[in-house]
């Protein structure tokens, strides 16, 4: 199935677009996409930490990805 990953922040500069496409399988779970991720953009792994949400939500990393799920990268931020 084919997936559409929305960057924000330090990831947008990571992937150098807003959005990004990737081809997994129909069973395709958050810690699959994670590592997917970290495979074909290795400076993920030197975040801090970063989340990734489907359709709103904060995504656990056994969730199933679904193919018109709305995911987004969200970077770690800080404020004060």
């Amino acid at each position: 199935m084919k997936i559409n990953i929305l960057a924000f922040g330090v990831t947008r500069e990571i992937f150098g677009s807003g959005e990004i496409s990737l081809e997994m399988t129909n069973d395709a779970t958050i810690s699959n996409l994670k590592y997917l991720l970290e495979q074909q953009y290795p400076r993920l792994k030197q975040l801090s930490s970063y989340m990734l949400a489907v359709n709103n939500e904060y995504a656990l990393p056994g969730d199933t990805i679904h193919e018109r799920d709305e995911i987004a990268i969200i970077p770690p931020v800080s404020g004060g």
